[in-house]
């Protein structure tokens, strides 16, 4: 083992910084997880304060904890019915344009949403959606329509909400797909069109298949995300008239730790929703060596 390690050594010192933060920033932040069972405040120590065991997990009996899950799940739900197979259908596309210039625009344009903030989508949207002066409205308003409160609406909260998450981010995870179709065998291809086989049929019988790997990956890193929609984007565009369908796990957890100051609840809710994210990580890997063979581990 010491005769590899000094073999690639130069690999293991490329490598070693990111080992480092990985340690500082997601490890040694899991001694925190003992505020869940301790009467924790502002001013007192971790290690001193006292042991309450699991009254912090009473929030299982709060009505609203158990909205915010629903909410959660709707809004994640969504995502990811739209969201995963969005850049493969797109990563299939980008791959049969044969243009070089226009393959390498359209690829630009849609990477370049990833490069902005949810601060800055968030200004964006209200920019547009506004009922004052806002684009939306104003073509609305045109048309002989009357203007709509989007940001505002409960129904239209969710829609807005997993179709700026498409724009922002549909073209950047694009990247692995088109890696991983960039080694398929072309060899491959050309036998296919002598045998007669179009493009739906290369794309059916080669394409996908070549990139099947990297979709069941992609896949088993995507599930967590069904607990946890992201609170960069959503405390944004949220406010007290959509907060019905707004508020989620992330929000809950803000609103209760930082702002109302129960920080042992707040950690309860994330310690249940990291273990409820490591049990899918580890059904769907399993599910998914079952199926193709194809792991993470």
């Amino acid at each position: 083992m010491f005769a590899r390690m000094y073999k690639y050594r130069w690999q293991y010192l490329m490598i070693l910084p990111a080992v480092v933060l990985l340690f500082l920033f997601n490890y040694v932040p899991m001694a925190g997880i003992q505020i869940a069972f301790k009467d924790f405040a502002i001013g007192s120590s971790i290690w001193g304060s006292h042991w309450v065991g699991l009254d912090n997990f009473s929030f299982v009996h709060d009505p609203q904890f158990w909205k915010v899950v629903q909410n959660t799940l709707y809004i994640s739900v969504l995502k990811f019915v739209f969201g995963f197979p969005a850049p493969i259908f797109l990563a299939l596309m980008i791959n049969e344009v044969t243009h070089p210039v226009f393959k390498r625009f359209v690829q630009s344009v849609s990477y370049l949403p990833h490069f902005f903030s949810w601060i800055v989508v968030a200004y964006i949207l209200q920019s547009f959606l506004t009922l004052d002066g806002g684009l939306v409205n104003d073509f609305i308003g045109k048309l002989g329509g009357e203007p709509i409160f989007f940001l505002g609406s409960t129904d239209w909260f969710r829609p807005m909400i997993v179709s700026s998450g498409l724009w922002k981010e549909v073209g950047w995870n694009t990247i692995l797909y088109l890696a991983a179709i960039s080694t398929i065998d072309p060899q491959l291809y050309e036998a296919a069109k002598v045998e007669g086989a179009g493009k739906i049929a290369q794309i059916r019988h080669i394409t996908v298949p070549g990139i099947m790997p990297t979709i069941s990956i992609v896949l088993i890193l995507s599930i967590p995300s069904l607990i946890s929609v992201g609170m960069d984007q959503i405390y944004p565009m949220m406010n007290s008239a959509n907060q019905e369908v707004a508020d989620v796990l992330d929000t809950y957890v803000l609103r209760n730790g930082l702002q109302q100051g129960y920080f042992g609840m707040a950690t309860a809710v994330g310690l249940v929703s990291s273990v409820i994210g490591l049990l899918l990580v580890v059904t769907t890997n399993t599910i998914s060596k079952k199926i193709n063979g194809e792991g993470l581990w």
